[in-house]
Formats: structure tokens, C-alpha cells, sequence
């Protein structure tokens, strides 16, 4: 497993559910083509699979 993850915001959240823009805003994506990196750990990858259609996320 890595030890960090590049999550990559790739579709807008507009018309997504308020959960998933919660989500979103906790990762710390608000706009289109922003990319953050995160730990690798069950908490991350808990968020990251909420919202796996509207991401990218690439091990470093």
C-alpha cells in the first residue's frame, strides 16, 4: 500500500448529493482539476470510495 494518495477532483459536484459535496469539501476539493494529497489510510480511502465518480486517485 502507499503512503500518500493524489486525489484529483475530475467531475462537478453541482449535481451531486449534499453528502458527497460534504465529502468532497472535507478531501479538501472544491474546484474541477484540483488535486490534493492525502495518507493513505482507511479514513481517506472510506471518503474516496463515497465519491470514486467524480475523483482520480493515483498511489505516490
Amino acid at each position: 500500500m502507499a503512503e500518500k494518495l493524489n486525489i484529483t477532483l475530475v467531475k462537478s459536484p453541482i449535481g451531486a448529493i449534499p453528502k458527497h459535496k460534504k465529502t468532497l469539501e472535507a478531501l479538501g476539493l472544491k474546484k474541477v482539476n484540483k488535486t490534493v494529497e492525502m495518507p493513505d489510510n482507511a479514513c481517506v480511502r472510506g471518503m474516496i470510495k463515497q465519491v470514486n465518480h467524480l475523483v482520480k486517485v493515483e498511489e505516490i
